[in-house]
């Protein structure tokens, strides 16, 4: 008679309802694991579209529309020229995105610290995520993926490193991983998703449930301009006045930069860890 497999060796039982627990702490010791192995002590993470392209890309595929030059009678074409020329637009953020997370990166790698300091982080997808862990990836430094497994989700990025791209089941635990070792955040123009992880973070300094002083840096005044206002909310007594200013802005990746070195400076690093003035302070959730 065969012996049972282990419990912990039995997919069956692993893939069950019963099991889920389980599922739930690996999704917390394996990154925990891995962020050990590698040294990894905090991040600023980027959020933002996913559709997002490069202007390489975003010029090409404007081209070879044009090249087609297809006339209709119901004007898809010209609709679609309008949307490829908006891409164009919009690539901007890419190579903004891309060119923000070169210079932390390229700054982060002067600090006196046996650890890897405020890695680059992303949801390890396409559009800004792509762009955040490509810029850390030009500047020689390591860069975090945090992805999400569903059934039409794309791939993960080829710029994340060796050993630090991640793959989720669990909404929330993804999340977590986030804020757990984020000392900043950047948050590119997106879609729900980006505001969703937006709110998330406020809402989690609001109520005091960071042990950490975080930045959140709102960037790309034309679009968020339109798409966000706090100031309604202060004016109805939803929220304090005071919480208006957990929010910073920038539309540029020269001032974001120093932004973010600043607030990095101030709050996560000692004088004696850095080149200039600069150190530790490992990110950590209550609770």
């Amino acid at each position: 008679m065969a012996q049972p497999p282990l419990a912990y060796l039995n997919p069956e039982f692993l893939d069950s309802n019963e099991a889920r627990p389980i599922r739930l702490l690996s999704e917390y010791l394996e990154p925990l694991r891995r962020f050990k192995d590698q040294k990894i002590q905090d991040t600023v993470v980027f959020f933002g579209s996913a559709r997002v392209d490069s202007r390489e890309r975003a010029e090409r595929a404007l081209k070879t529309l044009k090249a087609r030059g297809v006339r209709d009678a119901e004007g898809e074409f010209e609709i679609e020229l309008r949307k490829s020329r908006k891409a164009v637009e919009w690539a901007r953020y890419y190579e903004e995105a891309r060119e923000l997370a070169r210079l932390l990166t390229a700054w982060s790698g002067t600090l006196r610290s046996e650890n890897h300091r405020f890695v680059v982080t992303s949801g390890g997808g396409p559009g800004i995520m792509e762009a955040a862990n490509r810029g850390a990836h030009e500047a020689g430094g390591k860069t975090i993926g945090l992805n999400i497994r569903l059934p039409f989700e794309q791939e993960a990025n080829p710029y994340i490193s060796d050993g630090l791209q991640f793959e989720f089941h669990y909404f929330f635990m993804r999340k977590f991983w986030f804020a757990y070792l984020a000392k900043a955040l950047v948050i590119f123009p997106g879609g729900f998703g980006t505001c969703d992880e937006l709110f998330e973070i406020l809402t989690l300094a609001q109520t005091d449930k960071l042990t950490k002083k975080i930045a959140v840096i709102l960037y790309g005044s034309d679009y968020w301009d339109q798409v966000l206002s706090l100031k309604p909310m202060a004016e109805w007594g939803a929220i304090a006045e005071q919480d208006v200013q957990l929010l910073q802005h920038a539309d540029a990746p020269a001032d974001a930069f120093e932004q973010l070195r600043d607030h990095l400076i101030a709050h996560h690093l000692e004088p004696d860890t850095a080149q200039e003035s600069e150190a530790p302070g490992i990110a950590k959730t209550r609770g």
